[in-house]
């Protein structure tokens, strides 16, 4: 289904601008990560314009996510989705957040280590 796809593609990238240490129980559930970043699916597979939809779902998931356990969940959904996603560009994947307009410190990657990213900032 390519909004699933899309969902896990879009995950990689956010999950790198939400990742955090684990602590206490997350809010956000996988099926709401994966909804907020369903319509990224395209731009992740095959680059071009960035569809206004994805860029409010990496918004409103970047907004949502603001404890720990919350990133951490984030984090490891992207993960675990983009992983089974075929077609996914990492590049792609990397460039999601700051094209829509959304800032972190890291460099977003299949390879984030999730437990590693104990605060965010957020400008």
């Amino acid at each position: 289904m390519a909004s699933s796809g899309m969902v896990k593609v879009a995950c990689v990238v956010l999950m790198c601008m939400v990742v955090s240490a684990p602590s206490a129980q997350a809010a956000i559930t996988c099926g709401t990560v994966v909804n907020k970043l369903s319509p990224c699916l395209s731009y992740l597979r095959s680059g071009g314009p960035v569809p206004a939809q994805c860029c409010s779902g990496v918004k409103s998931l970047y907004n949502s996510v603001t404890t720990t356990p919350d990133r951490q969940q984030a984090c490891n959904c992207m993960k675990t989705t983009a992983a089974s996603v075929p077609g996914i560009n990492v590049d792609n994947a990397s460039t999601l957040a700051s094209k829509c307009g959304v800032n972190i410190p890291y460099k977003v990657s299949p390879n984030t280590d999730c437990s590693k990213y104990l605060s965010l900032s957020r400008s």
